[in-house]
């Protein structure tokens, strides 16, 4: 039988303004798929992110015009079904991933199992997660910390406030501290505010520089008394191997490589190339971020802090607990949507 295809255009309020070095924004938009395979659902997850270009309505534009395609497809296996739309969509990786999801989603739902049982792995061995502190006034930057106490950060940068942030953060906190630039230094600065963050007890740093200036990079891995992860010059599988030399490890965002199917083929090609590997969220919901966490028993470090940073979440299926994320013992993803929900934010 075929598939049979629905979706919701989501566009969640975050808790507070979500500030980085690329702008600011206080919703977050997204794209919920519902599969339907014989009467078992799978449920994924795309949020839109303006400086990659693929906005909900290019992912609802091309649903209705490749849905015969979409659905046609006699699912076996998600593996399967990702290469087909890889090239069925070969230009909307964020729809093929919200599509992925959602049929790893139903694969575990058909072998009765949580995917990362599916996987082989132990959810009592994933690293816990970091909570995000996006750009803001020193002053609120140190509210919004201790609001959340929490055993890791992840701490946005990119201005010419950075190294006054990071001071003030560190007065009030002894926890770990990861630092994201989203490509906001450039190797001048790099190089003069790494080891200020190395004194003060960062663990690591994203995308100091731009996604593209891979010479700076070259010089930075060499000098850098940090690791370093990349992030956006670390889109698709084939951009592991281009990043080992250049970075200590790499972020992988399902959204961004088309999925949790390109997703594992990273883990396996970072692991094998000694690189440590970060999975990053892009604000999704409990649907997205349940998927990342099945994930996390293969990783170093996680960031799917997504549903803490929203106001409403349109599913349940994960428990936080001071950096902690328990799982649900359902079987595929273990979420379950809230229709309800997704009918009134779209009314």
């Amino acid at each position: 039988m075929p598939l049979k295809i629905r979706y919701w255009k989501t566009n969640l309020k975050f808790r507070y303004p979500f500030t980085i070095s690329k702008g600011t924004k206080t919703h977050q938009p997204a794209l919920i798929v519902e599969l339907d395979f014989n009467g078992t659902k799978g449920y994924g997850e795309a949020p839109a992110i303006a400086y990659y270009n693929i906005p909900v309505e290019k992912m609802i534009e091309d649903i209705e015009h490749k849905k015969k395609f979409i659905e046609q497809f006699s699912f076996t296996h998600p593996d399967r079904y990702w290469h087909y739309l890889h090239h069925l969509i070969p230009d909307n990786h964020f729809l093929v991933a919200a599509l992925d999801i959602a049929a790893w989603d139903i694969f575990g739902k058909l072998k009765q199992q949580p995917l990362y049982k599916l996987w082989q792995t132990d959810m009592a061995t994933a690293p816990p997660t970091d909570y995000t502190i996006g750009i803001d006034t020193i002053d609120k930057m140190v509210d919004k910390m201790k609001e959340k106490p929490w055993p890791i950060y992840k701490i946005k940068l990119g201005t010419k406030e950075d190294i006054p942030i990071m001071e003030a953060l560190r007065k009030n906190s002894d926890a770990v501290f990861r630092v994201d630039a989203n490509a906001g230094w450039k190797l001048d600065e790099a190089l003069e505010i790494l080891p200020i963050l190395k004194d003060l007890n960062v663990e690591l740093v994203e995308q100091p520089l731009a996604k593209d200036d891979w010479d700076g990079m070259k010089v930075l891995h060499e000098k850098s008394p940090l690791p370093l992860f990349a992030d956006e010059s670390c889109v698709f599988a084939s951009d592991v191997k281009k990043c080992n030399g250049f970075f200590h490890g790499i972020n992988i965002k399902l959204t961004k490589c088309s999925g949790i199917t390109p997703a594992l083929s990273m883990i396996k090609e970072a692991r094998q190339s000694g690189m440590k590997i970060m999975l990053g969220c892009m604000n999704e919901s409990t649907v997205g971020s349940a998927a990342v966490v099945h994930l996390a028993p293969q990783v170093d470090c996680i960031d799917a802090d997504g549903p803490l940073l929203l106001e409403e979440d349109i599913a349940q299926g994960l428990i936080y607990d001071f950096g902690k994320i328990t799982a649900s013992e359902n079987a595929g993803l273990g979420v379950v949507v809230n229709e309800h929900i997704l009918g009134r934010i779209q009314s």
